[in-house]
């Protein structure tokens, strides 16, 4: 433990040191104002506009394409429109460690383009099990871009979003003989080495107040977004991505690739979305020479708001199905690589899941303070999927103490089954159990609203025979700038 004392300062300096070399992203999304003729001038509770909140909320943004992700949903009600994010202000209490770039910032936001700025430093010490004990530090920046089109000077209900990122480092994942990852921020866009990539350039059209479109390069993981859990980039709350993506979808879902899609919007709420994705996963390349030629993924979801003890809540249902060929060890951008062995390929893959989300405490004075619980649930082929089935449930949120509005908490549980197809592969080579699980409990302390320090630890059964049961402790910097 004493490592992690000594790697936060380097934690933080490593996080300071690498924010030079980007533009900027997104503040947190304001919800629609309707225009006179029907259009919104921002697009309804989009999730997969590059904005991650700063804390799990329970209405924060989740359905999937062009609205709010595989696993989440959004606000029950749409809440009264915020004012704008104020960049200035004393340097301890400002949002962003920048400010306002002498009014820049605030100039641009007039004019629709919105920039934004985060490094997430993680480390993380394998105190004991999995394959050898290790310590390991990797981090990641993301660079944002929101424009509003009309305030651009383009059209009415357009907007472009644009996410660029760079990773260094090495992960922990590598060691623990999971296949979940320990720390899903520290494997995406690739595991190891130095590396940046353009994973995002989404257009999206509003052409009503209940129907928009989409398409352009996607980055899926923001959309992954289910209230509860911070989002599945892992830089706000559970870090293992058992907790953050339905297992048995990530076979079928690249992380970053070309897509179109629509949604029908209730209110703000997008109750049925469709997306249609290439099946090749392309986050480091620009991916034209193989547009499309290696099958398609077809992602319909239903979404559905509900009011359970007169608190807002989900309740989902969410398929894929894609046509490309598959072995059941291939890569996907989302769990830890099976390396050394070989499987034969097969056509098609599919997954089916079914999530919810509930409030269980929300402050009188602010709605957004608040806790609940949240679960997924989800069934996948035999062969090429190496997972037959997925389940987890959790607990987050606001943290319940008075005096610490802008910390958050989370402990969840998650359990991986594995298929036959995977076990039977190469049993003496690489032995698997039928299943993994694992724990987690994490607190992110809000040191400044721009700088917040996440102690973690991980408690994990992992697939691997050779791996012991293995506790991961880790430490999570990220700074707003």
């Amino acid at each position: 433990m004493r490592k992690l004392y000594f790697g936060l300062l380097a934690t933080v300096a490593v996080g300071l040191t690498h924010t030079g070399r980007g533009t900027a992203q997104n503040p947190p999304a304001v919800p629609p104002a309707v225009l006179p003729d029907g259009l919104p001038t921002a697009v309804p509770a989009d999730p997969l506009t590059v904005t991650q909140p700063p804390a799990p909320q329970p209405g924060s943004p989740g359905a999937f394409d062009a609205l709010q992700g595989i696993t989440g949903c959004a606000p029950a009600e749409p809440p009264t429109p915020p004012a704008p994010p104020p960049y200035g202000g004393p340097f301890l209490e400002r949002q962003k460690l920048l400010g306002g770039w002498f009014g820049a910032r605030e100039r641009l936001r007039d004019h629709g383009v919105t920039l934004d700025i985060h490094s997430t430093n993680i480390i993380s010490d394998l105190a004991n099990g999995g394959l050898r004990e290790s310590f390991q530090q990797r981090g990641r920046i993301d660079y944002l871009m929101h424009v509003d089109g009309e305030k651009a000077g383009l059209w009415k209900g357009s907007f472009i979003d644009l996410h660029a990122e760079m990773a260094y480092g090495t992960a922990i994942s590598g060691y623990t003989g999971a296949l979940e990852p320990a720390n899903i921020a520290q494997i995406l866009p690739t595991p190891n080495g130095y590396v940046g990539a353009l994973t995002g350039v989404k257009f999206t059209q509003a052409l009503s107040e209940r129907f928009i479109t989409f398409f352009g390069k996607i980055n899926t993981a923001e959309a992954f977004n289910q209230p509860f859990t911070g989002g599945a980039l892992g830089v706000d709350g559970f870090m293992n991505g058992g907790l953050t993506i339905p297992a048995v979808l990530v076979r079928t879902i690249p992380y970053s690739t070309y897509g179109a899609g629509f949604a029908y919007l209730k209110g703000t709420d997008p109750v049925f979305s469709f997306s249609l994705f290439d099946a090749n996963n392309t986050p480091t390349r620009d991916g034209f020479d193989t547009f499309f030629d290696n099958g398609v993924v077809f992602v319909p979801q239903i979404n559905i708001p509900t009011k359970f003890f007169g608190l807002p809540g989900h309740q989902g249902i969410t398929g894929s199905y894609s046509t490309k060929r598959y072995g059941i060890i291939d890569r996907t951008a989302f769990i830890n690589p099976i390396l050394g062995l070989t499987a034969p390929t097969k056509s098609g893959s599919w997954a089916l899941t079914y999530n919810f989300d509930q409030t269980l405490y929300a402050a009188p004075d602010n709605l957004k303070r608040s806790w609940g619980t949240f679960g997924n649930l989800g069934l996948a082929d035999q062969n090429p999927s190496p997972f037959r089935w997925f389940a987890n449930i959790g607990f987050g949120g606001s943290s319940p103490i008075a005096s610490r509005k802008l910390d958050t908490f989370g402990v969840g549980y998650y359990y991986l089954g594995l298929n036959n197809a995977l076990q039977n592969l190469a049993p003496r080579l690489l032995p698997f159990r039928d299943h993994e699980q694992g724990v987690e409990l994490f607190y992110n302390c809000a040191v400044t609203p721009w700088c917040h320090l996440t102690p973690d630890v991980q408690f994990v059964i992992p697939a691997q025979k050779r791996a012991d049961a293995l506790t991961v402790f880790g430490l999570r910097a990220k700074i707003d700038f």
